[in-house]
């Protein structure tokens, strides 16, 4: 069974849109942390052409949803949904921090991968993901957003439980604070932003699964402050 699904994520610095069209990914990236709105309707526009099919035509749609920037996720959690509901599409959801994830097993076949992204006020959201036999991802429930200092000693400690294979870093919570790699054995890659095209294999996971979200139903990933953005005027 191929599938065809869009991925749209615009939850950090980098715009992304990447195609799933029958066992071929077309995809468009930039980083611009201000003009999201404008650069991300013309990439989908853009993979659609090139692969000579409609939005009606797909099988879902993917987004990013967080955490990350809380404008970035708005903005691509909101035109997702306005995408979705044109086309009568179902919807998957995908971590920012997973996708993360599946960017360093593309490009250095490691399956064990710790993630931080800055996010500002000192902090970090991160998470410790490794992938299964199946190919499936394992710790979404180890996202949190925290101090530094304390992911360090979460990581210290598995790193020191497990040593039978070596982990990957990725995100730009690295570079934030070196000090987290301070005395560390993982190994470098070269991502640190998350891609659309690394939430195609997680997404067509899901959607084979039957594992979607209707438009009405999708909520967004922030991790920090939850309760009082949805205290905030007009949110309730």
């Amino acid at each position: 069974m191929s599938s065809r699904i869009l991925a749209v994520d615009t939850a950090t610095e980098a715009c992304s849109v990447a195609l799933l069209c029958d066992g071929e990914i077309i995809s468009r990236f930039a980083i611009s942390p201000r003009e999201h709105t404008q650069k991300v309707l013309p990439m989908v526009e853009e993979v659609l052409a090139q692969a000579g099919i409609k939005l009606n035509q797909l099988d879902a749609l993917a987004f990013g949803r967080g955490p990350g920037s809380f404008t970035g996720v708005r903005i691509g959690v909101g035109i997702a949904q306005g995408l979705a509901l044109g086309a009568d599409l179902p919807m998957i959801g995908i971590s920012s921090l997973m996708t993360l994830a599946q960017g360093v097993y593309r490009t250095t076949n490691s399956s064990r991968v710790l993630v931080a992204i800055d996010a500002r006020m000192s902090e970090i959201y991160c998470a410790q993901y490794q992938r299964d036999e199946q190919g499936f991802w394992l710790g979404e429930e180890t996202e949190a957003v925290m101090l530094p200092a304390d992911f360090k000693a979460k990581f210290t400690e598995v790193q020191f439980t497990e040593v039978q294979e070596q982990w990957s870093y990725a995100g730009t919570g690295w570079a934030a604070y070196p000090e987290l790699l301070e005395g560390s054995s993982l190994n470098e890659s070269l991502i640190t932003l998350p891609a659309a095209q690394d939430m195609l294999p997680i997404a067509e996971q899901l959607w084979l699964a039957g594992k979607v979200i209707a438009v009405e139903n999708v909520e967004p990933t922030y991790l920090r402050n939850e309760v009082t953005w949805k205290k905030l005027p007009g949110r309730e």
